[in-house]
């Protein structure tokens, strides 16, 4: 029997949401977390105080495509390449990762060579943010997105 592909539903893109750190103001991560949810994606938000370590344990068990972390602490400098390294000894390659929240300018180069694919800024449309979480899934379907460093 052959099923067509109208019978087969698509799958979800699945983010993954975290609070790395010790900053305990969520509400960017909330409204993201509905934005994106609200798009038709499987969001799961992992709270506050997460370590790189949780948020790779947990990326990998819930089988994301792409994570997101809120950082206002000022630790994304620290945080955001040990979780490239947690995934990559993981062999999550393929799994996309942006950040929000305070990111002074002087570090996204920084950033983005240890392998961060996008940095939203304070004022960036959830409507941006859900276009570029969409486009970063679809390129892990395909296969084509950027390999972590």
């Amino acid at each position: 029997m052959q099923y067509s592909r109208a019978a087969v539903p698509e799958r979800k893109i699945r983010v993954l949401i975290a609070k790395p750190g010790l900053d305990g103001h969520d509400r960017g991560a909330k409204i993201i977390a509905r934005a994106l949810r609200d798009a038709g994606m499987e969001v799961i938000y992992t709270g506050l105080r997460q370590t790189p370590e949780m948020i790779a344990s947990a990326a990998a068990q819930e089988d994301v495509d792409v994570i997101g972390l809120s950082i206002l602490s000022g630790a994304h400098n620290t945080i955001c390449p040990e979780l490239m390294k947690l995934l990559h000894a993981k062999g999550m390659d393929d799994v996309s990762v942006v950040i929000g929240g305070i990111i002074p300018e002087a570090d996204v180069a920084n950033l983005k060579a240890a392998g961060i694919a996008g940095i939203f800024p304070p004022g960036t449309s959830t409507q941006e943010i859900v276009e570029f979480v969409r486009s970063r899934a679809r390129a892990r379907e395909s296969g084509t997105p950027e390999k972590i460093k």
